[in-house]
């Protein structure tokens, strides 16, 4: 039986592929953690293709983490990249046992043992993406029900990210879902990421 990446014809679908090399990638914001220190930490967001079999179509590992601790990731996910036509619809999985996997975006020994048993779906959490010019913009899909608790609060996630083939500009708040009033996430403006390492050659060629 023939396990290959099924062909894909619609020029639409380039855009999948050319979001999942995009945002494949360690960014780094440290020109603005250098620049404005009291109101940026250095971060790395990392995204790390996975195996087509993994999902049977396009899939990244993520994780967020700090400059001085990069071994200790303080978000991990997995994600679908699905084509809607029009849009880009990535579904977003949270790892059970995460930390058993940290590192897996800089070792692909670690990202070799991630297992679709491994994940769960983290509904009305999806993010949606679409085309514009040189680049593409998403933000959380609609509905306020991607709820997230903290600090004894429950808020829902309102999220916009911009991505360019070199870039990575992400906006993350946690607001009340009864007064609608910021609890957590920056109040400083959108943390600003540059592309200083690619593996858009590990996103299986699918066209």
């Amino acid at each position: 039986m023939n396990s290959s990446p099924p062909h894909i014809r619609d020029s639409k679908s380039n855009h999948l592929i050319t979001l999942a090399r995009w945002m494949s990638g360690d960014f780094s914001n440290y020109k603005q953690a250098f620049e404005n220190p009291k109101d940026y930490a250095h971060i790395h967001v990392l995204f790390r293709p996975l195996p087509f079999e993994f999902f049977s179509g396009i899939g990244l590992y993520s994780e967020q983490v700090y400059d001085y601790d990069l071994w200790r990731p303080y978000r991990q996910g997995v994600h679908r990249l699905v084509d809607r036509g029009d849009e880009i619809y990535i579904e977003n999985y949270s790892l059970k046992n995460a930390l058993i996997y940290a590192g897996a975006a800089r070792e692909l020994s670690i990202l070799k043992t991630i297992t679709p048993d491994c994940i769960a779906r983290r509904y009305h959490c999806s993010m949606i993406f679409k085309r514009e010019g040189d680049r593409f913009i998403g933000a959380v899909e609609s509905g306020n029900l991607c709820l997230i608790e903290k600090n004894g609060c429950q808020t829902y996630l309102d999220s916009y990210v911009e991505i360019t083939q070199t870039t990575w500009v992400s906006l993350d708040r946690g607001l009340d879902v009864n007064t609608h009033e910021q609890v957590w996430g920056s109040t400083f403006g959108a943390l600003r990421f540059e592309k200083r390492e690619g593996f858009a050659h590990e996103v299986p060629n699918i066209l």
